[in-house]
């Protein structure tokens, strides 16, 4: 399965969904990651520093690629059709099942709900056949988009997947963006908020995922896990 992985920041996908993303790629998924921005206004690390850091850090979690949009840099991001068409186009050429993108509810960085809102809008756009600016590529209709916060963690996910078994790997993509955990240990942030999700249902970490839309099911049978501890 293809999956898209789309963050504002170079260091959002890791701290928001690397867990998940990891599991997935361990399963033989392959994961493409795009970012929005070099995180040019970021207090610590130049954007040239931390575009390396998350190649690295993908290169860490064996995703199949990583790109970055230029939609005017970080604090820049403005929810403007060309740049959800910039989005549609890369999903045409890379043709995802699912896409991950951050929540398009407002937080702590306004970037991140810009994000959110032209993930969806793109998901939709990509499967126009007359958009004049996407008719070089395919269209391509996707199966699921989920979104992801980033460091909320008092949020009720709609989907929760267990990532216990690929913690280490999950801390040591995050650990490869050095230039943002220097002022604040995000990486004890982000697994402090999986294991309090991971003793709700019974494991040790758990991430958790939001739907755009409801989850269809052929039957309630496919459903063999639950949340709850009965």
């Amino acid at each position: 399965m293809n999956i898209l992985a789309i963050g504002a920041h170079p260091d959002d996908l890791e701290f928001g969904c690397g867990g998940i993303l990891i599991k997935e790629i361990k399963k033989g998924s392959r994961v493409k990651l795009l970012v929005l921005s070099r995180g040019e206004a970021g207090s610590s690390g130049t954007p040239e520093a931390r575009a390396r850091e998350s190649r690295r850090s993908a290169e860490q979690m064996g995703a199949a690629g990583i790109k970055f949009l230029d939609f005017g840099g970080d604090c820049y991001l403005q929810y403007l059709p060309d740049n959800a068409l910039g989005i549609a186009s890369e999903i045409r050429e890379f043709q995802p099942s699912i896409v991950l993108a951050p929540h398009p509810l407002e937080n702590q960085h306004p970037d991140h709900s810009v994000a959110g809102r032209l993930v969806r809008d793109a998901c939709r756009f990509a499967r126009y056949g007359g958009l004049d600016a996407l008719r070089s590529l395919e269209p391509h209709k996707i199966d699921n988009l989920f979104f992801y916060h980033i460091t909320q963690h008092l949020h009720r996910p709609d989907l929760v997947v267990d990532i216990t078994s690929v913690v280490k790997e999950w801390e040591a993509a995050m650990r490869c963006h050095e230039s943002q955990i220097t002022n604040m240990n995000y990486i004890d942030l982000q697994t402090a908020g999986a294991r309090l999700l991971g003793l709700t249902i019974g494991t040790e970490y758990a991430a958790g995922l939001f739907t755009n839309d409801p989850v269809r099911l052929d039957s309630i049978s496919d459903l063999n896990l639950s949340a709850r501890q009965f």
